[in-house]
């Protein structure tokens, strides 16, 4: 378990999953930058996000900005949308009559992709709910800003595994301020922090290297 003071940003596991070096730099370093992408990501989380707000649509309730945490995970966030749904073998709320059951959704600016970073990110949400209001949550959706459609994920246990694994590994890095290096490819383009981290300098000699040939020259 995990005090409150050492709790991580649940958002950051998403760019923990697309690349540790971009984690690193933003969460552990404190250095960040805007590009289209994130700045369209801002605005579409802000549509969503009304802190607190709660509406009922028919027999279903919808929360927007949940503040959500977990001790197991030693993570804290908010959900862009949880939805209560009411049903016969759901979970009571306080003030609310009838039970529900509980459905986060996760708002994405773009289309799906083809690896599971959002997943994780939708996953571990549900793990936070799931610890708060002692439930559990087999499914949630992942709205796409491009698409206007939701998909479905199952949470399942092999991501729940991989959420906690991937945490754990976090909270490493972040206790001994570790900045893992990078190798280039072609998805540090759209990356907002590339002209921080420099990326193309792993394809090129170390800088030791280039340290070592200059002072043999100079002994010569």
């Amino acid at each position: 378990m995990y005090e409150e003071d050492e709790f991580l940003q649940l958002s950051g596991i998403q760019h923990f999953a697309f690349c540790r070096r971009q984690w690193a730099l933003a969460y552990i370093e404190m250095q960040w930058a805007e590009n289209v992408r994130t700045v369209e990501g801002h605005l579409l989380h802000e549509k969503a996000h009304d802190v607190m707000s709660r509406e009922k649509r028919g027999e279903v309730l919808i929360s927007r900005g949940m503040p959500v945490s977990s001790r197991t995970l030693g993570v804290s966030g908010e959900c862009d949308v949880v939805e209560f749904h009411r049903c016969q073998d759901g979970i009571s709320l306080h003030g609310v009559e009838g039970t529900y059951r509980v459905v986060p959704v996760e708002y994405k600016r773009g289309a799906p992709k083809k690896n599971h970073v959002d997943m994780l990110q939708l996953a571990a949400q549900a793990m936070c709910l799931e610890e708060m209001l002692c439930c559990d949550i087999p499914v949630g959706y992942l709205y796409y800003g491009e698409t206007r459609r939701r998909e479905q994920v199952e949470i399942s246990e092999e991501l729940r595994r991989e959420v906690g694994e991937m945490f754990q590994e976090m909270h490493r890095y972040f206790e001994t301020q570790y900045t893992p290096k990078v190798k280039w490819s072609k998805s540090c383009n759209a990356c907002s922090l590339k002209d921080i981290c420099l990326p193309v300098l792993g394809k090129k000699r170390s800088v030791k290297s280039y340290m070592d040939e200059h002072l043999n020259e100079e002994e010569q």
